[in-house]
């Protein structure tokens, strides 16, 4: 097969840029991307690509020699939804062991493909959202965005003030340094407490990890919101619903897309898992009564 050859006259009039429609399909970051082309590991028609060089889907894009799926860089339209993932359930396309994955749930698509944005473990539970727009899911799983992760938490043990103050004051783990932004106690009976929590990274097994390094055991755990987007008590367990406008625009904007037509609002606008503003949750020394939020899993 005779492969055409790379236009650059053509392609500066129409076309995406290559970095922009690779991280879009879910292969990396636009910075990581940029470094690919100019290690010389991309090719456009079977020339190196350079920066700057925009593709249609006319063109055969390589990685390392090897063809990249036309399927998967076609066009296609953003969608974002949220999915109430139960235990039990892994993070995965397929499992050799044949459990069941979160992604046999999701809605079929005609193009493209999803992408989860962060993972929860087998016997974590709640607020997964998943997007077929790869570059806005490495956007919001980045480091740098320092988005607001916030869970519920069943703690079995005494769980003294001073536990409380090295969570929020911080620990070092084995991946580094590691604290909650905020924590308050919401019920429970004997020695099971629930706790609402607020971390801004998901490195593995965080939040329970925390716990361990003061010599306590998680034995339950559901997120319930992901920066502006709500775990709410109509997508019940299983179950999964689109994003409705606001919340999509919302997301972008957290995300730091489309800033022109989104300016960033300030911090005090967001709201908490039952759509209110509030005051910041830091612990003070002194447990929560129990009276404010309830455990809903």
């Amino acid at each position: 097969m005779t492969r055409k050859k790379h236009n650059d006259n053509k392609d500066a009039l129409q076309g995406e840029r290559l970095q922009k429609k690779l991280a879009a399909s879910g292969y990396g970051s636009r910075r990581e991307i940029e470094r690919w082309i100019s290690e010389g590991r991309l090719k456009i028609n079977g020339q190196l690509a350079k920066l700057g060089d925009r593709v249609t889907e006319e063109d055969i894009i390589s990685l390392d020699n090897r063809p990249l799926s036309s399927k998967r860089l076609s066009n296609i339209q953003r969608r974002v939804i949220i999915y109430n993932k139960p235990e039990g359930e892994l993070v995965t396309r397929s499992d050799p062991e044949g459990r069941k994955t979160v992604f046999s749930r999701l809605p079929k698509l005609d193009k493209g493909r999803w992408v989860a944005v962060g993972r929860l473990d087998i016997n974590s539970a709640g607020l997964l959202i998943f997007t077929t727009d790869g570059e806005l899911a490495n956007r919001l799983m980045h480091p740098s965005q320092q988005i607001e992760r916030e869970y519920a938490v069943r703690v079995m043990g005494e769980v003294t003030d001073e536990m409380l103050e090295q969570l929020v004051h911080g620990k070092q783990l084995e991946d580094g340094f590691a604290r909650f932004e905020d924590i308050v106690e919401s019920g429970g009976e004997g020695i099971n407490r629930w706790f609402h929590v607020v971390i801004m990274e998901g490195r593995k097994r965080e939040v329970r990890r925390l716990w361990e390094s003061v010599g306590l055991k998680v034995n339950r755990l559901k997120r319930v919101r992901f920066g502006n987007i709500i775990l709410d008590s109509s997508v019940k367990a299983g179950q999964w619903r689109d994003l409705d406008d606001k919340e999509s625009l919302d997301l972008l904007q957290l995300a730091g897309l489309d800033q022109e037509k989104m300016p960033r609002k300030s911090a005090s606008s967001r709201k908490n898992v039952y759509g209110k503003k509030k005051a910041p949750l830091k612990f003070s020394g002194k447990k929560n009564s129990g009276k404010g939020r309830s455990q809903s899993s």
